[in-house]
């Protein structure tokens, strides 16, 4: 390619492709998707429960009748996204049917599905689920929530301290394993990390592109609505709704979505004001499009690359505040958590330090990835420090 030679390289694909040169960005990439693989097929990774199993003759899969509403439509939503990643329609129009999906979903999930409200998991250690012709048990040979009744007063135990049993990574107070308490858990980390930021993302993006392209009185008025909320204390705010609301995850989300929208409001207005005096911008406007549409179809798409790294290192910070709140015990209760086991560490003066490397790691690691990758994006978005990083243009 001679130097006058026009690139017909779109900017997405260019940034995509300087992004993936670096060998940081790959590896934060490789530890996400172990993460999602995990949190997607958790039940069939850590469970009490056979996989498959033949008895006289008839096979049966137990797991399929104790899946929870919540596991079907993470599955369903899954096979929605590998479905959407191979078709070659726009990224709107997949977005628009992925969410749509998710929620007609959900709907009928939550009407049709009714799992058993209670299930002992006892009973799959019995001569019912043992003494059968074959089986196929999960890696894992126990639910986070099998708390190991049967065996007595378990408790914390080492990592291959039980003599008849095999945990990895140990038990918890409760006597539950670790290791299928970390797989479970981690479908939690990326559910308040990725929805917390979307409800931000959305926020910020609708009110930095008014202020961008207006300018004026409404960017006087959005700056200061900008300023208001980046003075409330996000941690403090959700430390307060626990005490007065009771701990829901979904709260949770809402309350870091709604409190972390400002810097994507700075960086899209930022952008909008650049791109507003722009040849294209202008023919739009004199054209008569809607605003809809000079701001959503226009604009944005040329504006959006410096938002990639914010995205990045704003799902790390809502994925520590979850955990933060869960190992000050403020967190959920009944689903296993990182912050939560971390929060077991020191118990009775004894510091168990398999409830501090496992969950400590997993946290360091998921957000040590996503800021890999929001620096690959940033080096990538920037022609200086993509120079100064070698990698080539």
């Amino acid at each position: 390619m001679t130097k006058h030679e026009v690139s017909r390289e779109s900017f997405s694909r260019r940034i995509w492709r300087k992004t993936w040169q670096g060998w940081g960005v790959k590896l934060g990439f490789a530890w996400i998707a172990v993460l999602i693989f995990a949190g997607v097929f958790a039940p069939f990774l850590a469970n009490s429960m056979p996989l498959l199993m033949s008895k006289d003759g008839v096979i049966s899969a137990p797991v399929l009748d104790y899946l929870t509403k919540e596991d079907v439509v993470v599955l369903v939503m899954f096979a929605l996204l590998v479905i959407l990643a191979g078709v070659s329609w726009s990224v709107g129009k997949r977005l628009l049917i992925f969410v749509v999906g998710a929620l007609l979903a959900t709907l009928l999930v939550n009407a049709l599905l009714k799992p058993p409200s209670v299930v002992i998991y006892d009973q799959f250690r019995s001569t019912v689920y043992t003494e059968v012709d074959w089986r196929v048990m999960p890696p894992i040979t126990y639910a986070p929530q099998d708390y190991l009744r049967d065996f007595g007063d378990t408790g914390l135990e080492a990592p291959l301290e039980a003599s008849d049993r095999t945990h990895w990574m140990g038990t918890e107070e409760n006597g539950a394993d670790v290791l299928s308490r970390m797989i479970h858990a981690s479908r939690i980390a990326l559910s308040i990390g990725l929805i917390a930021t979307g409800i931000a993302l959305v926020i910020g993006v609708i009110l930095g592109g008014l202020m961008g392209y207006f300018s004026g009185v409404v960017d006087m008025l959005g700056m200061r609505l900008v300023e208001i909320f980046e003075s409330i204390p996000t941690l403090f705010l959700l430390l307060t709704f626990v005490a007065f609301f009771g701990r829901s995850l979904y709260m949770m989300m809402i309350i870091i979505g709604v409190t972390s929208w400002s810097g994507y409001a700075r960086y899209i207005r930022a952008e909008f004001l650049k791109l507003r005096q722009q040849d294209y911008v202008q023919a739009a406007v004199a054209g008569g499009l809607p605003l809809s549409s000079i701001l959503f179809r226009h604009m944005l798409p040329n504006g959006v690359a410096p938002l990639l790294v914010g995205v990045s290192f704003g799902v790390a910070s809502a994925i520590l505040a979850e955990a933060t709140l869960s190992f000050l015990g403020l967190g959920l209760v009944d689903a296993p958590s990182w912050g939560q086991m971390l929060n077991q560490a020191v118990k009775s003066s004894m510091f168990n330090w398999w409830m501090a490397v496992f969950p400590g790691g997993a946290i360091f690691l998921t957000v040590f990835a996503y800021n890999l990758i929001g620096e690959a994006f940033r080096d990538a978005i920037d022609p200086k420090l993509s120079r100064n990083a070698g990698v080539n243009g």
